[in-house]
C-alpha cells in the first residue's frame, strides 16, 4: 500500500473516531496511538488516548465494534443505556458492546485521561452520534 493511501485511510479512520458533533461533544480530545488491520478479514484495531476536560462530555454515541477501555487519570461518570450510571476511577476498566449508546462525562475536578481500544469493522464509522 502506498504512503498516500495509508495517510488517507488513517485520516478517514481518525475522522470516524471523532464523528460526534461539536454541539454534543464538549472538551473532548482523542489521539490515535495505533491503528492496524487484524488477521480477521474486514476488521481493524484502534488504540486511542481520550481526554475529557473538567466539565466536558462526549455526547451520547455508539461504536460499530467492541470498546475496551481503562481510566488512567480522573473520575469518569459513564452513562450506558440500560444500566445505572457509574463512576470509574484510575485503574478501572470498561467494556461496551457494539451499538450500545453511552456517554462519558467529567463531573470531577481534574481532566480525565483514558485509553480506549476498538475492534471495529473497517467499512463502518467507528463512532456515530446517537439520536
Amino acid at each position: 500500500m502506498n504512503n498516500i493511501k495509508k495517510i488517507t485511510l488513517a485520516s478517514i479512520a481518525l475522522a470516524s473516531v471523532c464523528v460526534t458533533t461539536a454541539a454534543a461533544q464538549i472538551g473532548v480530545t482523542r489521539k490515535i496511538q495505533i491503528q492496524e488491520d487484524l488477521d480477521i478479514p474486514g476488521y481493524q484495531i484502534i488504540l486511542a488516548e481520550v481526554t475529557i476536560d473538567v466539565g466536558g462530555r462526549e455526547g451520547r454515541h455508539r461504536h460499530s465494534g467492541m470498546l475496551v477501555g481503562q481510566v488512567i487519570r480522573g473520575q469518569l461518570t459513564l452513562y450506558v443505556e440500560g444500566q445505572p450510571t457509574r463512576e470509574y476511577s484510575p485503574g478501572d476498566s470498561i467494556t461496551i458492546p457494539p451499538g450500545v449508546i453511552h456517554e462519558g462525562i467529567n463531573n470531577g475536578d481534574e481532566p480525565i485521561v483514558a485509553v480506549a481500544t476498538f475492534v471495529v469493522p473497517k467499512d463502518e464509522p467507528v463512532t456515530t452520534q446517537a439520536d
